[in-house]
């Protein structure tokens, strides 16, 4: 398909293509004159996954790019492709910051963590300072609890994993992170609502009687 073909089939405008050829994130096409390209099924696709990073994702195009090198340099999907999905989508870690404590939680949950990864430990010992700021007291038992659950959707989630190439492995990690985040929030917030309803509910029954 030509150039133009390939903007009314994926829905992005010339301009950007070109765009997006000229800063690399799109492989050129296949020349057929002087001036003129063919393009095929696999810009499509890149498209799809640019536009999902720089749209959904909201990365920077430099962001963008290192999550596209990864793909292009990935045969497969690996714990070294997805962690540069998650890492594109994080703040840097300051380099000399000690992740001790958030260390320790992890080895005592027996959770297998790269140690190269310290942007996804630093913003789990955010969390964890945040609560500690706030003087709030987690219950007894409830950062187990926690753990325990997101085992089960990390499980969940990956046993969906598309294996037919690196670049769909990384719009599902990327894409599945930013929009089910947002999604995991509400359902906590309805099932809290859920559960106090029923308890309150229990409760009510038993002074009725």
């Amino acid at each position: 398909m030509r150039l133009s073909e390939l903007s009314r089939v994926s829905g992005v405008p010339t301009a950007t293509i070109k765009y997006y050829l000229r800063e690399n994130l799109l492989h050129d096409g296949h020349l057929t004159s002087a001036t003129q390209a063919r393009y095929d099924e696999s810009h499509v696709a890149r498209l799809r996954l640019i536009r999902a990073l720089l749209g959904p994702a909201g990365l920077s195009v430099a962001k963008a790019m290192r999550v596209l090198d990864a793909v292009d340099q990935a045969e497969a999907p690996s714990n070294e492709l997805l962690g540069a999905a998650h890492g594109a989508l994080m703040e840097p870690a300051d380099p000399d910051r000690d992740l001790g404590r958030a260390d320790d939680l992890l080895r005592h949950w027996g959770w297998s963590i790269d140690p190269k990864d310290r942007d996804s430990r630093a913003a789990f010992l955010d969390a964890l300072e945040a609560i500690d700021a706030a003087g709030f007291d987690v219950p007894a038992g409830a950062l187990d609890g926690y753990a325990a659950a997101m085992l089960q959707v990390a499980n969940m989630e990956l046993d969906h994993l598309p294996t037919q190439s690196p670049a769909a492995a990384v719009r599902y990690v990327v894409l599945g992170t930013v929009l089910n985040e947002p999604l995991i929030l509400a359902l906590r917030r309805l099932a809290e609502q859920h559960v106090s309803t029923q308890r309150f509910a229990g409760v009510q029954d038993l002074t009725e009687t």
